[in-house]
């Protein structure tokens, strides 16, 4: 089967007044959660539009939710920064990131917890043949710029969404890993995924950082993929997180509690049902492509410490944190 798995949206940390929400499901409204009669409590959830949402809806229609006590009202952020922006400021109760974003901003002094795993690679790592396969994310050499390794990227250019977000810093561990310095040893310039797929092509850019579906464009259009950064960076382990606002976590703990115990069970029985929930995630954000184009998502039952302590010493490493964010208490054990 074919696979192309969910798309990543890679961005740098927004202000709060980035935030943009679009209201998917229930009435969309900002503001926190309630209680309604008879004890059940809504909780507002934003994601970014991910295949991987699916977990989260099917749980919903499988009422993984309702037998917690939860409604759960759904929107889309327009990127993780605005979902960060949102639970902090309470506009949400719960939303989507992936650790790189959570780091740059818990490093910025912004109070906010992890609660649940949303999506991931396997527990025990990815073998480097079978990367390809699970990582929806590539670094791709333009066919006309001689590059065929990483290595080849001394004084290359290479294109991406956004400086200091997340596919540069993973493509940056990939420089590191070959000998080259990702701050002085390439030249980086930002374009969109369309533009950036475009440069390939005319030989403006040597290389580009994409996500799925731009990967199979520049796949099919004859450029050679030369990395699979994100398994190189996170190796294993819950990558995309629920967060929420360490208020709202003090505040609301036990709605906070159901709603990762409800996370748990959506998590298994998206592993059980991957086709069914891949097609939910689909439906959702509207997507053109069928199941056979989408890489299998990889749901996790927990937050392990080293998931956020490996992508922690490494962008230090890399240069894109001054010292390590202090993650004591971040991780909010299963209630």
């Amino acid at each position: 089967m074919k696979k192309l798995r969910r798309s990543l949206t890679a961005v740098a940390l927004l202000p709060a007044a980035a935030l943009v929400l679009s209201a998917c499901s229930g009435d969309g409204a900002a503001g926190g959660s309630s209680e309604e009669p008879g004890g059940v409590t809504t909780l507002k959830v934003a994601t970014i539009g991910l295949t991987s949402d699916g977990s989260l809806l099917a749980g919903m229609e499988q009422g993984f939710f309702e037998e917690e006590g939860l409604q759960i009202e759904t929107s889309i952020v327009a990127n993780p920064p605005a979902g960060l922006a949102a639970v902090q400021g309470g506009q949400v109760d719960v939303a989507y990131a992936p650790s790189i974003p959570i780091l740059n901003a818990l490093s910025q002094g912004v109070p906010i917890t992890v609660i649940a795993a949303a999506d991931g690679y396997p527990e025990d790592g990815v073998p480097a043949a079978e990367a390809e396969n699970v990582d929806d994310t590539g670094l791709y050499a333009s066919s006309s710029s001689g590059v065929t390794s990483v290595a080849d990227l001394e004084g290359k250019t290479i294109a991406i969404p956004a400086r200091k977000a997340q596919l540069e810093v993973v493509i940056a561990g990939e420089l590191e890993k070959a000998g080259i310095d990702p701050a002085t040893g390439v030249n980086w310039v930002v374009l969109d995924f369309t533009s950036a797929v475009a440069g390939l092509q005319n030989g403006t850019v040597d290389a580009a950082g994409l996500v799925s579906p731009f990967t199979t464009e520049a796949a099919e259009a004859g450029n050679e993929l030369i990395a699979s950064p994100s398994v190189g960076f996170f190796e294993s382990g819950a990558t995309g997180l629920w967060t929420a606002g360490t208020d709202t976590v003090e505040k609301k703990s036990d709605a906070i509690a159901a709603f990762q115990r409800a996370v748990v069970k959506s998590n298994a029985y998206a592993t059980e049902h991957p086709e069914e929930v891949i097609q939910a995630g689909l439906d959702y954000t509207d997507s053109e492509l069928s199941i056979d184009d989408v890489k299998t998502p990889i749901w996790p039952s927990e937050v392990l410490p080293e998931d956020l302590e490996r992508p922690n010493e490494k962008m230090v490493q890399l240069g894109f944190l001054p010292t390590p964010v202090d993650l004591d208490g971040v991780i909010l054990p299963i209630g």
